[in-house]
């Protein structure tokens, strides 16, 4: 191997280490919820955008909701602290959701985290989570073997996941609101909420509640009236969208290639998302400060434009809202009534 090789490997080597590092924050740094969107796309593939992810920060602590496929990359391109992570909240187990569980797990063990990392999330968490600690039991003793030494420690029983399996209660609330408070920590409170994904059932939303400021995440469900309740008064909801026009849109050009099994199953996904419109009411009935929307499954196709994509929203009455990219960041300082929005 020639000198200029070995240094280009090594320099790629240091760029990674360097990337896994986390951000140092001041100590002086005013307290806040945050929430980092790792991965606004659906699930076909979309340069640039990592499948469902959202970073929550708060209390010195980093929490996610949902895991999808490539969402880590992005995790650890911006050198968010992994090792602080406090737990995993699935929504459901679609594949697009769940995909980088396992490689999360193990980067933030290899980052410091101390402990087992809870997974929280409904029934076939348990699976779910018995099947990527087998997938990545073999790395994890290669890994303990080979770096488990001086000032490094990978304990073995640090860098498994432990589920949390979250059973609802069976009728609404007073409010008519499916819902369980299922975290508390250094001051957060998440709620999970039940919403409809049918066939995928459970299927959960879940409100972050930090000091007087609020985050709800709808994750995938058709329009459901009893979020909007849940969601009552939260500066930001953060909200799925699948444009219907669009989606029938590209199931005739599939139709017309003679692509009949991926027209189906395109079709087949008009019946449980939520058009952004839809979730334009679902934030005005909600008086939350603000929507985002993310899951753009139709953000790579070449017909997709923001306009073509958000048309009918403003009518709703609803106009504080905007698209998610990958890197977006919404701060909520405590005390205050401020949204400020940056990209990482």
């Amino acid at each position: 191997m020639s000198a200029r090789c070995w240094l280009g490997g090594a320099l790629a080597a240091f760029a990674m280490i360097f990337a896994a590092c986390p951000v140092a924050q001041a100590a002086d740094a005013p307290d806040a919820l945050t929430a980092t969107l790792c991965g606004t796309s659906g699930p076909l593939p979309i340069r640039d955008r990592a499948k469902a992810c959202v970073a929550i920060q708060a209390g010195g602590l980093l929490y996610l909701v949902d895991v999808g496929p490539e969402s880590n990359k992005n995790l650890m391109l911006w050198r968010l602290p992994l090792g602080k992570v406090g737990a995993v909240f699935i929504t459901h187990l679609h594949s697009d959701h769940v995909g980088d569980l396992g490689e999360f797990n193990m980067q933030s063990w290899v980052a410091g985290r101390p402990a087992p990392l809870t997974v929280v999330g409904p029934s076939g968490t348990d699976r779910l989570v018995a099947g990527f600690n087998e997938a990545y039991a073999t790395d994890h003793g290669f890994r303990h073997a080979h770096h488990d030494h001086g000032v490094v420690k990978l304990p073995i029983d640090a860098g498994v996941m432990v589920a949390q399996v979250v059973t609802l209660p069976p009728a609404p609330d007073a409010e008519g609101v499916v819902r369980k408070v299922v975290w508390s920590q250094n001051g957060l409170t998440v709620t999970a909420i039940g919403v409809d994904h049918f066939p995928v059932v459970p299927a959960f939303g879940y409100r972050f509640d930090y000091k007087g400021r609020s985050v709800v995440i709808s994750g995938d469900t058709r329009k459901w009236p009893s979020l909007a309740t849940a969601a009552k008064g939260a500066d930001v909801l953060i909200h799925e969208a699948q444009n219907s026009d669009m989606t029938k849109t590209m199931v005739g050009f599939l139709g017309a290639a003679g692509m009949a099994r991926q027209a189906s199953i395109m079709t087949d996904t008009l019946s449980y998302h939520t058009t952004p419109v839809e979730a334009a009411e679902i934030a005005r009935d909600a008086k939350v400060k603000a929507l985002v929307l993310t899951h753009l499954t139709q953000a790579g196709l070449p017909f997709f434009t923001p306009q073509a994509f958000t048309k009918g929203m403003n009518e709703t009455g609803f106009t504080n809202w905007r698209l998610a990219d990958d890197g977006l960041i919404i701060t909520l300082p405590v005390g205050s009534e401020e949204i400020t929005y940056g990209h990482r």
